[in-house]
């Protein structure tokens, strides 16, 4: 299990749910975390496809033209809080849209260029069906949240999540089934390996 310091920040990094999960809403999933700070922290699951309802469905829910739209991607499940409320989570360039004209986006800084960021707003989406908008993009139902220093007793003393360097193929995959067992593997995991034991090491 990673030791975190007291003031570092995983913004930017995945979580990796552990076997201890297995049997809750978060088993063997994928969260890219958007923002860490000591008041708390908000991801987006990037392994949950969502089948129904299908892009034509929400664009038509959310008023949004043309639909279908110019350009397919991906439309997710990004966690239980707020199921109702769309997010994009997309790749950081910005696709032209100018950052100060964003709107409700939560912007990640850590120290090297993050692999992704989220916006809330109804321009990026917009955007994406008119087949614009950043390189890679997914639309993400919900999010997950953490409180304040909750997310680190999960991490150190629960052993519910491993933190792995974020990878864009993992994050923007087309294929979510096998994201849990790559993300694994680029720390050296083996799935079958891992034990479902909760406590310290």
């Amino acid at each position: 299990m990673p030791i975190l310091e007291p003031t570092e920040t995983l913004t930017g990094r995945l979580l990796v749910a552990s076997p201890v999960l297995a049997g809750t809403e978060f088993a063997q999933t994928v969260i890219y975390l958007c923002a860490h700070s000591e008041e708390g922290a908000m991801g987006m699951i990037v392994n949950r496809r969502l089948t129904h309802p299908d892009i034509s469905e929400l664009l038509r829910h959310l008023d949004v033209s043309p639909n279908p739209p110019q350009r397919l991607f991906g439309v997710g499940v990004g966690g239980p809080v707020e199921p109702g409320r769309g997010f994009v989570l997309h790749s950081p360039e910005g696709g032209g849209i100018g950052r100060g004209r964003m709107g409700n986006r939560l912007t990640v800084l850590p120290e090297e260029q993050p692999v992704a960021e989220v916006s809330a707003s109804l321009e990026m989406i917009r955007e994406l069906a008119a087949g614009r908008g950043p390189r890679q993009a997914m639309l993400l139902l919900g999010h997950s949240s953490w409180a304040a220093g909750q997310l680190e007793e999960e991490i150190l003393h629960g052993n519910a999540w491993y933190v792995v360097p974020a990878d864009e193929e993992i994050v923007f995959g087309v294929d979510p089934s096998t994201k849990w067992q790559r993300a694994l593997a680029s720390v050296g995991l083996e799935p079958s390996s891992l034990s479902a034991a909760v406590g310290e090491a």
